[in-house]
């Protein structure tokens, strides 16, 4: 049961990292400069000055470290697919948050990685 928490804190924060950088990069006034020198100074400025920013990029600390206990407990190829769950969390948080577009496309996609999980964790022995 240890690992699957594991896997659960690997997915939790790397949703979280995700949700809140996008949230903050959606606040920002300033668009991303063009020159790659002013990108670079304008990025570090931003994780420097804006506590959300540190915390979303120290969530995907976190989810490595999460990810390296699960790996002690299950085999990479029954671990790795419920990676796939973040991203229909992702989704379903970005339309919820931030009111991007739900289709028939993204629905489909939704069901078929959630179908890929089902199939893949099946015959795994704990």
């Amino acid at each position: 049961m240890t690992g699957y928490l594991y896997i659960a804190g690997c997915v939790f924060f790397t949703v979280y990292g995700q949700l809140i950088l996008k949230w903050r990069m959606n606040m920002q006034t300033q668009p991303l400069p063009e020159e790659t020198v002013a990108k670079i100074f304008y990025l570090i400025k931003l994780i420097i000055f804006d506590p959300f920013i540190l915390s979303g990029l120290a969530s995907a600390f976190l989810a490595s470290l999460f990810w390296m206990a699960a790996m002690t407990k299950f085999s990479l190829s029954f671990a790795y697919p419920f990676m796939s769950s973040a991203f229909v969390i992702v989704m379903f948080f970005s339309v919820l948050l931030f009111g991007e577009a739900l289709n028939i496309y993204k629905l489909v996609g939704t069901v078929l990685i959630v179908l890929g999980i089902v199939v893949l964790s099946q015959g795994y022995n704990v």
